[in-house]
């Protein structure tokens, strides 16, 4: 008997077609763009966070293993805490003129 393969599939329940490829989720993760190529904006964000103030760095194109190593080394030079996930990089603080510094001296455009 074949072993059914159906959790993680999106969009189709059944189709007849002996053709059709099933899409999955979290198939597709694009490529890190090299530094020179990433255009990221950094933001003061306090929304939410019950007044606590925390930079935002956002924009990146690439896998999330870069995009944590790309914060970690923020955090590391900051000596502060914060994370990364949903293509994003939250940084505890006020720190954007810092991280806008730092991430120039690493050959990203900034905004």
């Amino acid at each position: 008997m074949a072993k059914k393969e159906h959790k993680g599939r999106t969009g189709v329940v059944y189709s007849t077609s002996e053709e059709f490829n099933y899409s999955y989720e979290g198939e597709a993760e694009a490529d890190t763009l090299a530094a020179e190529n990433q255009k990221l904006k950094v933001v003061l964000d306090s929304k939410r966070r019950a007044g606590k103030t925390v930079t935002v760095v956002s924009g990146f194109i690439g896998t999330t293993v870069d995009l944590e190593e790309l914060g970690k080394k923020l955090k590391n030079k900051l000596g502060v805490g914060g994370s990364a996930k949903d293509g994003e990089i939250l940084i505890q603080g006020d720190f954007k003129v810092r991280i806008i510094a730092l991430l120039t001296e690493l050959k990203y455009k900034v905004k």
